[in-house]
């Protein structure tokens, strides 16, 4: 099947893909496979998997969008989102610290969507304890 990350500004990533998981409002994480009936969801900060045919697999950071899936194409429309080699890990760590901290203190929902934020880039390149991407 054919996935697409798109963005306002440009076209992220396309391929062909075996599978992809991501996370919507309404039903949790979800995983789309060649042959799935149609379906529209809104997005949720999170990271993203696409599967592709040579057994690699492409990590993206979504902070929100939808997903729509038809005729065995997958799109994802973000407003933001990230490829994990394009993601600075250490800003994400700093950005996640910061948010818990402030959490700690007093609750704000701009901070916790910002250490939402945190969370999706730094599981797109290897979990939040991770090093490096594809280390789920």
């Amino acid at each position: 099947m054919t996935v697409s990350v798109v963005s306002p500004e440009k076209i992220l990533f396309t391929g062909e893909s075996t599978q992809v998981i991501t996370r919507t409002l309404a039903s949790g994480e979800i995983a789309f496979l060649p042959g799935h009936a149609p379906f529209l969801g809104a997005l949720t900060e999170c990271h993203t998997r696409i599967y592709m045919a040579d057994g690699s697999i492409v990590d993206v950071a979504v902070h929100g969008g939808f997903v729509e899936v038809s005729n065995n194409k997958v799109n994802i429309l973000s407003d933001v989102a990230e490829l994990a080699e394009q993601i600075d890990r250490p800003r994400a760590v700093r950005a996640k610290e910061a948010a818990e901290e402030h959490l700690k203190r007093e609750h704000d929902a701009e901070v916790a969507a910002s250490l939402s934020r945190a969370h999706a880039r730094l599981n797109a390149t290897g979990g939040v304890t991770g090093t490096s991407a594809g280390a789920h």
